[in-house]
């Protein structure tokens, strides 16, 4: 729990003398947002592939004070894009002590923090609130209600001898009570379209009016949304009143480079083994690969959870091998990315008339990724000295049981092998197994360029089976 310095102002009077005075939440991040590009710093730690894109037109927006809108397919980082909103906002920032609403000790809005203000004046107890804290997010579903989102009438209150005529009988909803802050609504087209009414007048009039209560509050928040462009025109929509009040509409888009792709899965994902970055870059095309395929349901996307789990999935295939066979360190090599389309097959929209081809599509773009990777780290390399090697009888033999020193043995001592791990930026030092996973990813490509033939045998010791490559 964050805790706030103890010289920081504990009275409205001592507050005041600082010459502290009442910032809107828009000023406040637009300042927050020009003192970090004038600095220097990066305002969107941990966003990748948005920097030419998406960031500009997000700070232009903010810059205008823009409420706003990201629309983009599953998975493309929308959520953590409006969770990084929080750091362009101050550190700490003051509120009425005991307050509902987090009101401005110089600038209280609700009838019970002014009348709190007139008997206290200079003596007022100052409260500081984290950032963390000016954050508030709800994922819209068909059953959210205007008392979520706005507010209604407490019972309790009135029980406890109120008049329902009384402005205090209201119990405050989400945007209430994140004055002073921003309010992130994920999917909001999947907001039912009477909800969608209730926020009209938070995002125009900026006051918020609960079962025709003559209350009025001068909210201030920035209110920023999600949503699918499929599921704008198929399951839901935006109404046209509540999407003019939306300052902006930024397209965010799948990491457009393989670097990208795969620095966001190494920044993502938890990995249980090592996975080194020609694999992640194997990954990386598989899903680029993913996304161009006409057997996939391209409405629905192909998320970037996606290459974030099979590289998780390849990890713990290799973590599993190692347990196995007792190999340390835990490290995967190609013959672990065999574990993807079997595992992921489910977390896709295939298109109609695809069915029981499924393994089969994914199998064909997972080689092809293998290839194009391959090809990139090998071009230059005269790999013929390992494909006379094998065809001589060094049959080399891989599969889930395997350990990476017999991939190692089966081989004769090859200058091109050398060459092949340095493409891969392994050593000859390094642990047996980075350098069988550099020697597995050269094998696979001659497979895959036919020069090699690959066959699947009785694996015996080594389990239910291995690969084995041959002439």
């Amino acid at each position: 729990m964050n805790t706030p310095p103890p010289s920081l102002p504990g009275t409205a009077g001592e507050l005041r003398a600082q010459g502290h005075s009442p910032k809107g939440v828009k000023t406040e991040i637009r300042d927050n947002l020009l003192a970090a590009l004038r600095a220097g710093r990066d305002p969107w730690p941990g966003i990748v592939g948005f920097e030419q894109t998406v960031l500009p037109q997000l700070e232009r927006a903010l810059l205008a004070g823009h409420d706003i809108v990201l629309l983009g397919e599953r998975g493309q980082g929308k959520t953590r894009l409006l969770r990084t909103l929080v750091g362009l906002l101050d550190e700490w920032t003051p509120v009425i002590a005991g307050a509902e609403l987090g009101e401005h000790p110089l600038d209280p809005i609700t009838p019970a923090s002014r009348r709190l203000v007139a008997e206290l004046g200079e003596d007022l107890p100052v409260a500081w609130r984290h950032r963390s804290e000016r954050y508030a997010e709800k994922l819209a579903t068909p059953d959210t209600s205007v008392g979520d989102l706005i507010g209604d009438v407490d019972p309790v209150k009135v029980a406890e001898g109120r008049t329902l005529g009384d402005p205090e009988t209201i119990h405050f909803g989400l945007v209430p009570r994140a004055h002073r802050g921003v309010v992130a609504i994920n999917e909001l087209p999947d907001l039912a379209e009477r909800i969608q009414v209730a926020l009209l007048n938070v995002m125009e009039e900026r006051d918020i009016q609960v079962r025709g209560y003559t209350l009025r509050l001068p909210l201030d928040v920035l209110l920023v949304a999600t949503a699918n462009p499929e599921d704008y025109t198929n399951r839901g929509r935006i109404i046209t009143p509540l999407k003019d009040r939306f300052g902006a509409e930024v397209r965010t888009h799948y990491p457009l480079s393989v670097e990208a792709e795969v620095t966001m899965v190494r920044q993502e994902a938890e990995l249980v083994a090592e996975v080194g970055d020609p694999l992640l870059e194997v990954l990386a095309r598989f899903v680029r690969n993913l996304r161009d395929s006409s057997a996939i349901d391209q409405r629905s996307g192909v998320s970037a959870r996606f290459a974030v789990a099979a590289a998780e999935t390849v990890a713990a295939a290799a973590l599993r091998r190692s347990a196995l066979i007792g190999e340390e360190p835990a490290v995967a090599r190609p013959i672990d990315l065999e574990s993807v389309p079997a595992v992921l097959r489910g977390k896709l929209e295939f298109e109609s008339g695809e069915e029981g081809r499924e393994t089969e599509h994914l199998t064909h773009l997972l080689r092809r990724a293998v290839s194009e990777t391959a090809r990139d780290r090998f071009a230059g390399l005269d790999l013929k000295p390992l494909v006379d090697a094998v065809v001589d009888g060094h049959l080399v033999a891989t599969g889930e049981r395997v350990p990476g020193t017999e991939v190692l043995a089966a081989l004769p001592e090859l200058p091109v092998l050398h060459e092949v791990a340095a493409r891969l930026d392994v050593a000859a030092t390094d642990p047996p197994g980075r350098i069988a996973a550099a020697v597995e990813l050269a094998l696979e490509y001659l497979y895959l360029g036919r020069k090699l033939a690959k066959d699947s045998q009785d694996g015996g010791a080594h389990g239910p089976g291995i690969t084995v490559y041959g002439p």
